[in-house]
């Protein structure tokens, strides 16, 4: 692990995404683990599900950093060939289990999304559900370029990552800003447009007043319970950047 950041943030580098999936801590300092993946839902994001129906996907679909495949699956249903990869052995067994619950085929592979080796111009959609804000810089770079490598002419790129500029009520360290999206992809990627929507997560105000504040202070998240905005069912509700790109 890396050192993390002043005031205890931690960045990208520093997340055990395995750990996650096991309920061990996935940041030093953050005491305890989580019983679900903070962005485990148990199904699609909605945001995912609205992009779906307004035509956001079409032929081959990356889901990249896949974890338990809730829009994998999703997308799998609606007719739609689906690659999920992601790097954490027990996020790509739990998805392959979803999948067969669920009666649909999914292709999941792991995979290192910097390097995405052995797909060459394969999909014309990449769905990046908050992955994109996990990697460090010079990660970044490197994706937005694997991406490319392993995307058709002409294929769509949809990237929802943590906002820096709408917390609403939980400030992450590892929000990102439109300018580094666009510094990071605008290589390879023409950005038709970079928008504000809302990112569903498994923790409701009553799951997080019963965690010790101090573990979240102590790796840089900031949480005010009464700012927090949350869904008909009481999840939270974290802004993000919705970005579409076209590959150039």
């Amino acid at each position: 692990m890396s050192n993390q950041g002043q005031g205890g943030a931690f960045a990208p580098e520093d997340v055990d995404f395995e750990a996650f999936y096991q309920g061990k801590p996935p940041v030093e300092g953050l005491g305890t683990g989580f019983d679900v993946a903070p962005w485990d839902i148990g199904g699609p994001q909605p945001a995912v599900v609205e992009l779906e129906r307004r035509g956001g996907f079409r032929g081959d679909v990356l889901d990249v950093g896949c974890g338990l495949a809730g829009n994998a699956v999703f997308l799998a249903e609606r007719g739609y060939r689906v690659v999920g990869v992601d790097a954490a052995p027990t996020a790509l067994r739990r998805a392959r289990e979803r999948a067969e619950a669920r009666g649909v085929h999914v292709e999941f592979v792991p995979a290192d999304a910097t390097e995405l080796a052995g797909f060459e111009q394969r999909f014309d959609t990449v769905l990046d559900s908050a992955l994109y804000h996990c990697l460090g810089d010079e990660d970044r770079t490197r994706y937005a370029a694997a991406l490319h490598r392993v995307t058709r002419p002409g294929a769509h790129l949809h990237l929802f990552a943590f906002s820096d500029t709408e917390p609403g009520g939980m400030r992450m360290p590892i929000s990102v800003s439109q300018d580094d999206l666009r510094a990071h992809l605008g290589e390879h990627w023409d950005i038709r447009s970079i928008e504000h929507t809302d990112y569903t997560i498994a923790f409701t105000r009553e799951s997080l007043a019963r965690r010790d504040p101090n573990s979240f202070e102590g790796v840089g998240i900031e949480i005010d319970l009464g700012a927090l905005r949350t869904d008909e069912r009481g999840r939270v509700l974290s802004a993000v950047w919705h970005l579409h790109a076209v590959r150039r």
